[in-house]
């Protein structure tokens, strides 16, 4: 899916998943690993296009959180090894 993307929106995603990928690597430090993470950017990403319930809203940004997650900690196969060289 992600070969799929217009570049534009490819790169965009190699560096922002490239920096939460760096953030997550330091965190024994910053405590963010790729959970903490993908609860604070996930609700940002992608929401449901019509209003719906607390309920579903919830189930909607729990489900968006677990792809923001794998995203972060499996950028370097998704986005390419050089992720880092992004830097």
């Amino acid at each position: 899916l992600v070969n799929q993307l217009p570049e534009a929106n490819l790169i965009l995603l190699r560096h922002l998943f490239g920096v939460l990928h760096h953030i997550e690597q330091n965190s024994g430090i910053n405590q963010m690993n790729a959970f903490n993470l993908a609860l604070c950017i996930a609700p940002n990403m992608l929401w449901l296009p019509s209003p719906t319930g607390p309920e579903e809203e919830s189930r909607s940004t729990k489900k968006v959180a677990l792809l923001v997650q794998f995203l972060i900690e499996n950028s370097g196969e998704i986005f390419g090894g050089d992720i880092a060289s992004l830097f």
